[in-house]
């Protein structure tokens, strides 16, 4: 197979692709046994291959370089007919839903990808097409803006992924200038972000009110492909991170105040967790997937053979540049059967963490793409972010390949920072649920809700002197709010899932890999509560789900003195 940089872009002719989906659902309706309905199935879920790979080609190197015309322009291309491919989508379900020999088909494909059709047919109408090609114009448009950052910091030009390693640095004046320089960006663009996220607001309003919907709400929910909760029991959720985990990190920002020697603690030495310093790998961006290399052959005969190809073909672009999208992600070209790995590494930890997180990802696609049936190549995000978090855990055993003397140390500052991403995590989903149950708010109104929600999580962060944070601008930086709304509730559901695996690590590793190997390898054949069950975890929705893994990650930290570090 070829690597990476050589596989070949192909832009969808719309009309041919129009035109040969159209015969193949013909072929579906008109079947008279199941066998050639079947083969009609097959034919439309190859076409679907092609057109999803190469939407998944275009858009990882335009976000790889989003001041390359080629790139810039194909993404635009998919902005405007993801929807029109969506609608195609749509008649496919339709048909399949209808069919006379649905019995059968759920034999041979299982009986998910049925739920997942229905929910899909109650997310779309063709009437909001030209919503969703104004929204995607939208989101691209947030993506250009972050990624055009130029902040002139300490004799040089940097981006805003760039700025954040400053953020642990040990001169406390420092850490404060450039958090103050990062956050001038945001200050200086607030009109811009505010109209923007003023647009996707309504526009994500008129599409669920064209579907019938109150507001947004269920629509992004459903989005989301959600069968088996609602919002009701994720507010149940948060109550039990406000009752539960938010005083435990409270005491854990304590310790550090305390580790750190100031009578208080300000926004701005959140990340610094140790006056010698956090943790850092001892290497740069070649040296760390040296690192991997080794880890993953260690670790398990599925990693090594995963690992090896994805480094064989060069499926990583782990380096901040200029021009190069926020953030980190993993996405997945099923015509190569190849997980892809995008970040940007800065020099701190967390560029081993962000590298595990995103290998999960990749790890689970790659155990999936055996599935016919795209729809079980990956999960619902809630899920999909339990192979992520967990596989930060499991690799803890071989963190001192990347951290040598600093091994222990950064595993408590991982640790720690799990738990304490949490509160903050269920505050982006409740602003969100403030957001779109009243579209009419106005920035201000939007910003005082925030600080309000923030307030009630993170009852110890302090701005300082930070007038334009103070405000409650803090969440502007926060890409998925703008991206993908509601997806930010599944990090900390996953997170509870996570440790619960690292509890199972902690009492038998090997049965603890055997159930997040099964979990992989399911894909999204399953919901995510029925992929919980299958992998041998509690229902974090269920009360005293969060106390209970809370109260043993907390007696392993308060066994550990921290101020030996």
């Amino acid at each position: 197979m070829a690597k990476f940089r050589e596989f070949e872009y192909r832009r969808p002719d719309i009309s041919i692709v129009k035109e040969t989906f159209s015969a193949a659902l013909k072929e579906l309706t008109e079947a008279e046994n199941v066998e050639r309905q079947y083969e009609a199935i097959r034919n439309i879920n190859a076409m679907r291959k092609e057109i999803e790979s190469m939407s998944a080609l275009g858009r990882i190197r335009h976000t790889i370089d989003t001041i390359d015309p080629f790139y810039e322009a194909e993404n635009a291309f998919y902005d405007e007919n993801d929807p029109i491919f969506l609608e195609m989508i749509t008649q496919y379900y339709q048909a399949l839903i209808g069919s006379k020999y649905r019995s059968e088909l759920e034999q041979k494909m299982g009986k998910h990808v049925f739920d997942l059709a229905e929910i899909t047919l109650k997310s779309f109408k063709p009437e909001i097409i030209a919503d969703m090609q104004e929204e995607n114009a939208l989101r691209t448009e947030y993506t250009k803006l972050i990624a055009s950052a130029k902040i002139q910091f300490e004799g040089e030009e940097r981006n805003l992924s760039q700025m954040r390693a400053f953020f642990q640095a040990h001169d406390r004046s420092l850490r404060k200038r450039a958090y103050e320089a990062h956050t001038h960006f945001f200050a200086e663009n607030q009109k811009t972000l505010d109209t923007l996220f003023d647009q996707l607001v309504k526009v994500r309003t008129h599409m669920a009110n064209k579907l019938g919907f109150e507001n947004f709400v269920p629509l992004g929910y459903l989005k989301l492909n959600r069968s088996d909760y609602d919002h009701t029991r994720v507010a149940n959720f948060r109550k039990q991170v406000e009752k539960d985990l938010v005083p435990v990190v409270s005491g854990l920002i304590e310790r550090q105040r305390k580790r750190l020697g100031l009578p208080e603690m300000k926004y701005y030495d959140e990340r610094l967790k140790f006056l010698s310093g956090n943790a850092k790998p001892k290497g740069d961006a070649n040296w760390i997937v040296e690192q991997a290399k080794q880890m993953y052959r260690e670790l398990s005969p599925e990693t090594h053979t995963f690992f090896t190809f994805m480094a064989d073909h060069d499926l990583f672009d782990l380096v901040s540049k200029k021009g190069k999208a926020a953030g980190g992600y993993c996405s997945f070209i099923a015509e190569h059967r190849a997980p892809f790995i995008f970040s940007n590494f800065n020099g701190t930890s967390g560029d081993v963490e962000v590298l595990t997180h995103e290998a999960g990802h990749a790890f689970q696609t790659y155990c999936s793409a055996h599935f016919e049936v795209p729809e079980y190549l990956y999960p619902t995000y809630e899920a999909c972010e339990i192979h992520s978090m967990s596989m930060e855990f499991f690799t803890y055993p071989w963190m001192k390949l990347f951290f040598l003397e600093e091994e222990a140390k950064f595993r408590f500052t991982h640790l720690t920072e799990a738990l304490e991403f949490i509160p903050y995590g269920v505050s982006v989903d409740e602003f969100q649920h403030f957001v779109y149950e009243n579209p009419e708010a106005t920035p201000e109104e939007r910003n005082t809700a925030w600080r309000r929600i923030e307030n009630k999580y993170l009852p110890l962060r302090d701005y300082d002197d930070n007038a334009f944070l103070n405000t409650g601008t803090w969440w502007y930086r926060q890409g998925h709010i703008f991206d993908v709304p509601f997806y930010y509730i599944d990090y900390t559901l996953a997170g509870i899932c996570a440790f619960q695996f690292w509890l199972k690590m902690n009492r038998d590793r090997g049965r603890a890999w055997q159930d997040y190997l099964h979990l992989c390898q399911l894909g999204g054949s399953q919901s995510f509560l029925s992929l919980v069950a299958e992998a041998g975890l509690k229902n974090p929705f269920e009360d005293g789900s969060v106390a209970s893994v809370v109260s043993f990650i907390n007696e392993q930290l308060n066994a550990i003195d921290d101020s030996k570090f």
